[in-house]
């Protein structure tokens, strides 16, 4: 299966620029529920992953902060408490499942390096439910095979 199956595509969803100050990046992420969302460079490529948490350290790190300070503040001099790791749309089922597997979401990267989406964990989930549920329905219309049994008395004289 091709990842791009998968992906949701960048024009589609909330990131932020790496130059963005704190200020822009929370005013652009406050109407939305997201704990983490990507970075990306003024290229376009992605460079990590930014947490409310990063967020809230952050602001512990520049203590005094006020939002006319926060104007100055570029959100890259905030610490990312864990990147998560692109794939490339070549990469294999099991590599992406893996990655999900300890990530909201997997970016996904061209062979340029360009950020072009994310995987959601949700969407790897319902494929996998999905396919759980026809391969169970496709078992339910199987017949049963009928063993054959040799009556007690065939082989007694």
């Amino acid at each position: 299966m091709n990842i791009l199956f998968f992906l949701s595509p960048k024009q589609d969803l909330m990131y932020v620029y790496d130059d963005f100050t704190l200020r822009q990046t929370l005013e652009k992420w406050e109407n939305n529920r997201y704990a983490s969302i990507p970075v990306l460079n003024r290229k376009g490529e992605y460079v990590g992953t930014l947490t409310e948490g990063d967020i809230l350290w952050g602001l512990k790190k520049f203590h005094g902060l006020d939002l006319e300070a926060a104007e100055d503040v570029p959100i890259r001099d905030f610490a990312h408490k864990r990147d998560y790791k692109a794939v490339t749309v070549t990469t294999s089922m099991d590599q992406l499942i893996e990655a999900a597997m300890n990530q909201n979401f997997v970016p996904v990267v061209d062979d340029r390096g360009m950020f072009i989406g994310i995987v959601r964990r949700q969407a790897i989930i319902r494929y996998c439910y999905d396919r759980s549920r026809a391969a169970a329905a496709e078992q339910r219309r199987k017949p049963e095979k009928q063993e054959k049994r040799v009556p007690i008395s065939a082989g007694v004289q």
